[in-house]
Formats: C-alpha cells, structure tokens, sequence
C-alpha cells in the first residue's frame, strides 16, 4: 500500500503555544520557532524513511516560514487562505487527488519528535486499505489519519478527535507504536518523547538550550 502523506503545520512561531514554557529561559520567538521546526524535521525524516509513504506533502497557512524544512524530500505548498487544521488537510487532499484520484491519503501530525519509520510503516500497514486512525498515547487525540483507497480522508482533528474519527467510521489502529502514539503539546509530552528517544534535530537543540532534566 502506498500512502501520500499531508503533513499540516501553522507558522512555527505561532504553532505549539503550550510549549512556550518548555525551553530554559525566557521565552524568544525565534527559539520557540526553532523548536517547532526541529519537531518537525524529526517528524518528516521519519516519514520519508517510511516504508508505504510514497509522497509528503507539508501545508501551510505561511509557506515562507516553513523554508528551512524544503532541504527534506518533502514538497511544502501554502493554502489560499487560513482554513485551520482540518481546512489545510481538505487542501493538501485536493491537490493530491489531482494527480492521482484513487490514492490513498493519510495525515499525519507534525510534532512527533521519537517517531520510528518501521512503527509509521507497520501502522500503514495494519490500515490495509480501510480508512483508520491512531490515538495519541492519552487516547483522545489523533496523530495518524488514512483514507481508504480513492474514499474521502474526511478529517475530524481538534479536541477529542480521537472519538470523533471513531465515531465517523475510522477504525482504531491497535499496534503499540509508542513513538506514532507521542505527539508533543506540552513541555511533559516532550519529556515523554525525550524518554522514548529523541530524533537527531530536536535531541539537538534541546543540548545546546541546555534544557535541565
């Protein structure tokens, strides 16, 4: 099964405000901006290393903002206006199917900092063709959305997402995949992920920030 994969981001400086408090200091836009930008740097490695990923595909309100991650053998494209999560999700989706209308899409949250290409593969594996979703470790957010081939993604992130993607038919994923699971909202999540194993970008910055432990 081959996946595209669309990878929602909002201007770095703007997005992930519940970790504002997570680097040591006072706060700085430009480092909380770096932080984002490592979270998903790790994310999208992860992904293109996936096996069952065939495109990546990152959509954002600022496209400018999001430069440094062009070097990443993803494409970042803007929206045409600021449609909010699941707005830049139906977006991305749109000019996928244009190239192929019986694809398989999936969404995939951009703060996954621990994520493992094998847990992202053996998930999309497990999706086999049904339009499924992984819960996030507290069980009531999504990091992990795929269609069924050629069907609507119809995406249903925000609060209590995780039900609300059940509720529209989407089967849960039931692999363990801890790193898939461990998105990072709040300085503990990224605790949580520095505990599973940091990627290389975001293992970085918090070294030289000096971040205590």
């Amino acid at each position: 099964m081959a996946v595209d994969l669309i990878v929602p981001m909002k201007p770095p400086a703007a997005g992930k405000s519940r970790l504002r408090g997570a680097l040591h200091g006072p706060w700085d836009e430009r480092r909380h901006a770096a932080l984002v930008l490592a979270l998903a740097r790790d994310t999208l490695l992860a992904a293109t290393a996936s096996a069952g990923v065939r495109r990546v595909l990152v959509v954002g309100s600022a496209p400018a903002t999001l430069d440094a991650l062009r070097d990443l053998d993803v494409e970042v494209v803007g929206e045409e206006a600021a449609l909010g999560l699941n707005g830049a999700l139906r977006a991305g989706e749109r000019l996928l199917r244009v190239s192929d209308r019986g694809a398989t899409i999936g969404a995939l949250q951009a703060d996954l900092p621990a994520l493992r290409a094998e847990e992202l593969a053996a998930a999309l594996a497990e999706a086999d063709d049904r339009r499924c979703f992984a819960a996030d470790r507290h069980g009531t957010g999504t990091t992990l959305l795929v269609s069924a081939p050629g069907q609507p993604l119809d995406p249903r992130f925000g609060r209590g997402s995780a039900r609300e993607h059940a509720e529209s038919g989407a089967v849960p994923l039931r692999l363990a995949a801890p790193t898939l699971r461990g998105d990072v909202d709040t300085p503990a999540d990224l605790e949580h992920a520095r505990l599973l194993g940091l990627g290389t970008h975001t293992a970085a910055l918090l070294e030289r920030e000096c971040v205590p432990h």
